[in-house]
């Protein structure tokens, strides 16, 4: 008999039998009684993987932004995220690389069944080429047995292929991904950054549950490349960079400048262009006040109200401004607000691309 038997359950989630880290039983009653009284947070669906309506993304925690984090503080802030309702995280392999599985893993190990963990393959990581794309078959296997022994887990719940590389068929990456499915390492997947044609041809061969993608006020490229395809096929949408980096927060200002992260980069932040992109702060806190949210909690809120199988995933390294993003899932803007809003957001104009160009060079178009 396998080692890993799944019950699927009507609302997607799977309760884990016999077999299955015999512990965590114990280790998910000992966890729990320590934390405070879990929150509930509104459910959406991705593709039939049901998770709450915000989730985390774990990647600033490993000093993408810029600073150096202690691994106790960080597992402290995702189990928080826990308590807050996310039931909802994301991470990679080459985060790190490494090191945002293995503190995942650790901090989520003790509530394994509650949660639902997202990791990605795609970059040559395991050959130590962390800044090549990879998608071999080979690869693929190994880059998700490792992913599976730091996240301290039998199966990953969402799998995405990170960036898709030209050099593999996407029938093939489809094709691996399907058989790790069928032998209970992965529940669901779905690809980052993938154009239309893309995801046309991973769902024919394996159906997608999500595709992740840069999308937020500052970069709304989405809607017009892959939204029509994604509502037709009945796949979610997970934004990352939801919050602009940082931008459509108001802890930038046009003065700010960056050194030593990724923000150091990209054209949109420049001097020059940072300055001209304040029109899009003050909208957002314009708009923040009349929605009585903070400007980080709108920037959520306008997400989660364009479509409803969108599940964004804002990062931070911050206990406090993690506390502000579960408030988000309960506001909605009305058809008449979003009208509103579009037409206050026609008068303004972004300065500066998203990404540098070897960032874009791997997009795929």
């Amino acid at each position: 008999m396998k080692r890993r038997e799944f019950l699927k359950m009507a609302s997607g989630s799977v309760l884990l039998m016999s077999g299955i880290l015999g512990s965590s039983a114990r280790a998910s009653t000992a966890a729990l009684s320590e934390v405070k009284q879990i929150k509930k947070m509104e459910q959406r669906n991705l593709g039939g993987l049901r998770v709450s309506a915000v989730g985390l993304g774990c990647l600033p925690m490993v000093g993408y932004y810029g600073g150096k984090y202690d691994k106790k503080d960080m597992i402290a802030l995702i189990r928080r995220a826990y308590e807050n309702g996310v039931t909802f995280f994301d991470t990679a392999e080459v985060y790190g690389p490494y090191i945002s599985e293995e503190w995942v893993g650790e901090a989520l190990q003790p509530v394994r069944g509650q949660v639902r963990i997202a990791t990605k393959f795609g970059f040559g990581v395991e050959e130590k080429k962390p800044a090549a794309l990879n998608s071999r078959p080979d690869h693929i296997r190994r880059a998700v047995e490792g992913s599976l022994k730091r996240l301290r887990t039998d199966y990953v719940d969402l799998l995405y292929q990170h960036r898709v590389d030209p050099a593999v068929p996407m029938e093939d990456v489809a094709g691996t991904v399907k058989d790790l499915m069928r032998e209970g390492k992965v529940l669901h997947w779905g690809l980052s950054e993938a154009s239309a044609k893309s995801i046309r041809k991973a769902h024919a061969v394996c159906p997608l549950s999500a595709v992740q993608s840069e999308y937020s006020l500052i970069w709304r490229e989405p809607e017009t490349k892959i939204f029509p395809v994604l509502q037709e096929l009945g796949i979610g949408l997970v934004p990352y960079c939801p919050l602009g980096r940082g931008l459509l927060t108001g802890t930038i200002n046009e003065n700010s400048r960056f050194q030593n992260e990724r923000r150091a980069t990209l054209p949109m932040f420049v001097p020059e262009a940072l300055k001209q992109n304040m029109q899009i702060v003050r909208l957002v806190e314009k708009w923040a006040k009349r929605k009585n949210v903070t400007p980080a909690q709108f920037a959520l809120v306008w997400l989660l109200s364009q479509k409803p199988w969108i599940v964004p995933i804002p990062g931070t390294t911050n206990p406090r401004h993690l506390d502000d993003f579960p408030g988000a899932a309960a506001v909605r803007m009305t058809a008449a607000e979003l009208a509103d809003f579009e037409k206050d957001y026609a008068a303004i104009h972004l300065a500066g691309h998203r990404a540098d160009e070897f960032t874009e060079s791997q997009i795929d178009k």
